[in-house]
């Protein structure tokens, strides 16, 4: 057995506690990551305080030519990366691999923007009495970033919180998911080698209830970034005090299907939208509301789409759909899908699972009130509606507490504005789902979707302050 450990002021550091980390398809351990005390947790912010000192004084290149070698180490790991991926998080093969890619982009991305964090000029004479004024504000690193991350995108969201913050000049703990912690220990190792100084990167492990709230609580961190359940993000607010605070959170996406779309695009996308990663992503396709015109072809393609879906061992390279991330989650999909079905929703295709693994599900006939409409449900479990008209399908689903990102497939220009006016989102994508991102474009959610914004610039902007200037000349 593999025994990993916590990385603290650029050493790697055991403790008697640990916790073990299971291949989500067989059960197999595949090692174990030490549970941090409050004394290493002491210790990783120390460590972090100081490298602040020497990150934040770094020239711009200097920043960027870590953050761009870090960049090509993990092209150069990319198929041990996936497999690490694949093996803990239960990520197909296909997917931990294009994820791996994107952290690729992700880290060069963050490299470009080191070198183009800058101010402005101010023009001080239109305020009368300040004509003899010149002014300027420019950006300054925020300090600690705490960035607490989750299972489903084990290297890419923690990429998008420590490549910014490094590229800011900031210093970072790190807290990644106790089910997927190996792949941030991987990436710990390529930043060290990239030549990122001591105590600029710290990992460490433990539960959120006690390790993540020592860090949120602690008053050294200037900001924390969360990623994950609505319950802990509030949870976190409550306790974060003057912390500058992002929140990714949750969402339960709507796909718009009009009556003149492309059903095959739609169906090829909603299709991987629902189905990708066991559904386990925030911005998954969940709802689908379908032109009352359209429906029956929409929905024959799909589940045509769905049955051709490879449901197995995520290490194969042509699966298409491993295990959920435990069992528990798994029997708590079940359930949903069961009380929807005892409410009158219809099971077209799935339901049924094996251990940790759920079958991609499509259901019929639900109602707005049902938990697999109206909440998130995190699985391979998507639900298929009619609609009459336009309007009536972007209030159906703009009707959700949630608000990260939402999709419409048409032709009508005019539809497409409608949605983008209606949908009160951080994002809406035309002529795709709502599982679309790319890593250099602004993203987050409103309502109980989150606050602040993702994406590499946009997170730099989150991890900074502005400093103003004014000289009385």
């Amino acid at each position: 057995m593999n025994r990993y450990k916590s990385l603290i002021n650029g050493q790697w550091l055991d403790s008697d506690r640990v916790i073990e980390v299971k291949n989500k398809y067989d059960g197999n351990i595949l090692g174990t990551v030490p549970v941090a005390t409050r004394k290493e947790i002491d210790a990783a912010l120390t460590a972090a305080q100081s490298a602040f000192e020497i990150v934040s004084a770094m020239p711009a290149h200097q920043r960027a030519k870590i953050l761009q070698r870090t960049s090509e180490l993990i092209e150069a790991n990319k198929e041990e990366i996936a497999a690490i991926i694949t093996q803990e998080a239960g990520k197909a093969w296909k997917y931990a691999l294009s994820e791996v890619g994107r952290a690729v982009q992700t880290f060069k991305f963050a490299a470009e923007e080191a070198k183009q964090i800058h101010g402005e000029t101010i023009p001080m004479d239109a305020s009368e009495g300040s004509e003899n004024r010149f002014g300027f504000y420019y950006r300054c690193p925020i300090g600690i970033i705490v960035a607490i991350t989750p299972f489903n995108f084990p290297i890419n969201l923690v990429a998008h919180k420590v490549a910014p913050a490094i590229a800011a000049g900031n210093s970072v703990v790190l807290k990644p998911a106790s089910t997927t912690p190996l792949t941030a220990v991987r990436l710990g190792e390529i930043l060290l080698e990239a030549g990122l100084p001591p105590g600029a990167l710290n990992i460490v492990f433990g539960s959120g209830g006690t390790v993540g709230e020592w860090l949120v609580m602690d008053p050294r961190p200037a900001m924390v970034t969360f990623t994950g359940s609505p319950p802990v993000g509030l949870r976190i607010k409550s306790i974060a005090g003057m912390k500058r605070v992002t929140l990714e959170l949750g969402n339960n996406s709507a796909t718009i299907i009009d009556d003149d779309a492309d059903l095959d695009l739609a169906v090829a996308r909603t299709v991987m939208g629902s189905f990708a990663n066991s559904g386990q992503v925030c911005i998954s396709v969940q709802r689908i509301y379908v032109h009352q015109s359209v429906y029956d072809t929409f929905l024959e393609k799909f589940i045509l789409a769905t049955r051709m879906l490879k449901v197995g061992n995520p290490l194969d390279k042509d699966c298409d759909v491993g295990p959920m991330i435990d069992e528990t989650e798994a029997i708590r999909a079940e359930a949903w899908v069961q009380e929807a079905a005892a409410q009158g929703a219809n099971i077209v295709i799935g339901g049924r699972r094996q251990r940790a693994m759920f079958e991609p599900t499509v259901l019929t006939n639900v109602s707005e009130d049902m938990k697999v409409v109206c909440e998130e449900v995190f699985a391979p479990v998507v639900s298929v509606v009619q609609f009459d008209h336009i309007d009536q399908a972007i209030h159906a689903a703009d009707n959700t507490q949630y608000g990260l990102q939402a999709g419409i497939f048409t032709s009508k220009l005019s539809h497409a504005f409608s949605a983008v006016r209606g949908l009160n989102v951080g994002g809406v994508m035309i002529n795709d789902v709502p599982t679309f991102r790319v890593d250099h474009m602004p993203y987050g959610g409103n309502k109980l979707s989150g606050i602040g914004r993702e994406g590499v610039k946009f997170a730099m902007e989150e991890m900074t302050n502005i400093k103003m200037v004014c000289f009385n000349l």
